[in-house]
């Protein structure tokens, strides 16, 4: 039978590196250290040209083996056109590979297989680019501590192929949705619903002293918290009984990587063993829907990924929206 796998990922960070304070609070308890952040002139769409550059580099397939690209940002070169065609033609794949952006933050990834996954099993296509890539610094006023200390920016590519298998390699999956949280965690001016004007240029301090304009990242921390609480452990919960599974069954955890205090109480909460449980933050910090692949990259490097591994893949955020997956993880030699 045909499935979907994932065959191979690469990422790439701007080079600019911002530093969090040494010796903090904040720092500690975040456990984030360095992230990328992206020049003025870079563009979410760079970074992203860059990651399938690397993996093309990487001779894993040829660009002309391409068949469908399946773009994840929220930091858009344009309205319109949608800034995947702009992608295909930059990349030089073929004109006769489908490409659409998908607008999603830290539940992208798992969005992202769950297409690539319809459209090869479905014989639709057999080689697709999935790219995620956001650049939120640029959202972000220099002086809101509450956000500047999180976020990073980064691209990754993934090309997920077509294989004969009996098993999925990718799925079952398990999906959520509640729009009553999108003003927790919002850019809420800049597009058609509230387009940009002196009114929401103008600066506020909150109580903490950060400093924001209606044009930049505001987030309601408090409120994404108690969310991802309530709704990660019951994503999990539904995911396991959809797989016929247990905790103990899975080789790794792999979760959107918001910060480490948020991952810590999460496996405290989940009991998932320390030495199952993925946190890659600390010079990276939370880069929205490259935060998955970049973790997963990196635990293949390190060798906690192996042939045959079952991965439990898990985003959750901006929306709100959350997603939940299993893959089982195939080498190519």
């Amino acid at each position: 039978m045909v499935k979907a796998y994932i065959k191979g990922i690469e990422y790439y960070c701007p080079q600019q590196i911002e530093s969090n304070p040494a010796n903090d609070k904040l720092t500690e308890k975040i456990g984030i250290l360095t992230r990328h952040i992206a020049k003025d002139n870079e563009l979410a769409s760079d970074l992203a040209y860059m990651a399938a550059e690397k993996l093309f580099n990487s001779k894993i397939c040829e660009k002309e083996d391409i068949d469908f690209l399946l773009y994840c940002t929220q930091s858009p070169d344009h309205f319109l056109p949608t800034t995947a065609c702009l992608l295909q033609s930059r990349l030089s794949l073929s004109t006769t590979c489908g490409a659409f952006d998908y607008n999603l933050g830290c539940s992208g990834y798992v969005y992202g297989l769950s297409i690539a996954k319809g459209l090869i099993e479905s014989g639709a296509a057999k080689n697709i680019l999935l790219i995620t890539s956001d650049t939120y610094s640029k959202y972000i006023h220099p002086l809101d501590r509450s956000v500047k200390v999180l976020f990073g920016d980064a691209a990754t590519a993934t090309l997920v192929s077509s294989t004969n298998s009996e098993e999925d390699l990718i799925g079952p999956f398990d999906f959520g949705t509640d729009g009553r949280g999108a003003d927790n965690l919002i850019v809420p001016a800049g597009a058609l619903k509230e387009p940009i004007s002196s009114v929401n240029l103008e600066e506020t301090t909150d109580s903490f002293g950060n400093v924001r304009m209606r044009k930049n990242l505001y987030m309601n921390g408090p409120e994404v918290f108690n969310f991802t609480l309530k709704e990660v452990p019951r994503s999990i919960q539904n995911l396991l009984e959809k797989s016929n599974k247990t905790k103990d069954d899975y080789d790794l955890f792999i979760f959107h990587q918001a910060n480490k205090y948020m991952l810590e109480h999460l496996r405290r909460k989940l009991s998932i063993d320390e030495q199952k449980f993925s946190i890659c933050v600390e010079n990276f910090g939370n880069t929205v829907s490259s935060t998955i692949p970049i973790a997963l990259k990196n635990e293949l490097l390190q060798g906690r990924v192996k042939n045959s591994s079952l991965l439990m893949l898990v985003g959750f955020g901006v929306g709100y929206s959350w997603a939940s997956c299993n893959v089982v993880w195939k080498s190519n030699t």
